[in-house]
């Protein structure tokens, strides 16, 4: 029972003291939060800046040199991911929207990154169904629409080498993933996701209480 108490839940001035404490941030990736928190409630949908620091810093530790990220949006995440690979390294995003990724294609020029990155528009299953079948990617970040996790996990997880990372985006759901009486297909998919990973005796995972919940899967 006692492991039920092993967090600290965070309260707002806990988090910014969290945040203040990490190398989260600097003037390109601010200004790339900043413009894209004026699109309003859908900037949700970028990642927390600890969780890009987090995801740099696991890509890194790794010696990353391949990676594939489903779900780009104004592209955050991507820039923390290319920075952390080495200058010849490689990463390809897979999105459908073409005005919220050029947003992310400014800053990443500013970044000095944009030649690590390769942008696919289009649906990411098809894209990665087209890749070849030999392993070819290092580290992996899903976070899309989450009825085609389950297909993301399973094209990606063929593709990747020993050793490799998936990280997986919003498993927790805002907590929805526990309401028994939310039954609609993105949560139905995600606990689908999680129950998979749990018992997928092919890696070694772990969930992690960042931002929205983000697990941590290792190819055996």
């Amino acid at each position: 029972m006692a492991e039920l108490w092993k967090f600290t839940a965070l309260t707002p001035k806990l988090y910014e003291y969290l945040v203040a404490h990490g190398h989260n941030g600097d003037p390109i990736r601010a200004e790339l939060a900043a413009e894209t928190a004026k699109l309003g409630w859908i900037s949700g949908m970028q990642i927390a800046a600890e969780q890009g620091t987090f995801m740099a810093i696991l890509a890194g530790a790794i010696g990353a040199r391949s990676a594939v990220e489903v779900g780009t949006f104004t592209g955050y995440s991507a820039l923390c991911v290319a920075r952390a690979l080495p200058a010849d390294g490689r990463l390809l995003c897979c999105d459908v929207n073409e005005d919220w990724t050029s947003i992310g294609r400014r800053y990443w020029e500013r970044a000095g990154v944009a030649n690590k990155i390769t942008l696919k528009l289009g649906p990411a299953a098809d894209t990665l169904k087209a890749l070849p079948a030999s392993p070819a990617f290092d580290f992996a970040f899903i976070d899309a629409d989450k009825t085609s996790y389950p297909i993301y996990y399973e094209e990606i997880l063929k593709r990747l080498r020993p050793s490799g990372l998936i990280l997986i985006d919003n498993v927790l759901w805002n907590g929805a993933i526990l309401d028994e009486t939310t039954k609609d297909a993105d949560t139905l998919a995600l606990r689908a996701l999680n129950d998979l990973i749990a018992k997928d005796t092919r890696v070694e995972a772990v969930m992690v209480g960042i931002a929205d919940g983000l697990t941590i899967v290792r190819k055996k």
